[in-house]
Parts: structure tokens; sequence; C-alpha cells
């Protein structure tokens, strides 16, 4: 079974930069073929897409984030990356990385996804 597991979360001041990454284990296909996302959970909020890298290697962003954050992933080291740059005290919440093979209901929708990690929290001061 696929696992995930992120890391690099931690405290910031807001305009500070922060990269998570997320190692998977127990792929049954090559890693290319996999999607991978970036999702968080403020306290009180639902749960939103951040970014995702499809398995064609294109990335997408939420608006939120776009032109502060940057989703790479290492199909070599099964991981996946977030650089998050200019963060903002609204950027704080509980990160996850999510897999799966396909993505049918997007790749920034968190119901595409079967495979979860068990978060890392980014908190960010003002």
């Amino acid at each position: 079974e696929v696992q995930l597991v992120e890391s690099g979360g931690g405290s910031v001041q807001a305009g500070g930069s922060l990269t998570l990454s997320c190692a998977a284990s127990g792929y049954t296909y090559p890693a290319s073929k996999y999607v991978m996302g970036w999702f968080r959970q403020a306290p009180g909020k639902e749960r939103e897409g951040v970014a995702a890298v499809d398995s064609d290697g294109t990335t997408r962003y939420a608006d939120a984030v776009k032109g502060r954050f940057t989703s790479s992933k290492d199909n070599a080291k099964n991981t996946l990356y977030l650089q998050m740059n200019g963060l903002k005290h609204e950027d704080t919440a509980m990160y996850y990385c999510a897999a799966d093979r396909f993505a049918p209901a997007g790749i920034l929708a968190g119901d595409s996804y079967n495979f979860w990690g068990q978060g890392t929290q980014v908190t960010v001061s003002s």
C-alpha cells in the first residue's frame, strides 16, 4: 500500500519561506504514473487543494498561492516538494500530501485521492 510521509513544516514569520517534502513508498507502478498533490486545512475551515502535479508533469495551483508556491515532483526519489515563499498568516494550516494513479475529480480535488499522509503543520506569524 502507498504510504506518504510529509516533512518540513514549522513556524515562520510572515514573508518567510518553507519547503515541504512528501516521501512516497509502496508504489505499485513507477512514480511517474502517479498524480500527487498538496492540500491544507486550517482550524474550522474545509480542506483545500494547494498545488498538484499530474502524471504528465502538468502543475496546477490554487489562486491563493499562485506566484508564491512552487510544487515539483522528483520521480527518481519518489518525492513531492512544495516550495513556499512570501508566506502569509492565512497560509497557516496543516498541510497534507496525497497521491493516486488518476485524479477523476481533478488534480486539486481531494476526492480524487485515496492515499494521504499524516500532515505537517505550518504556522505563519504576522
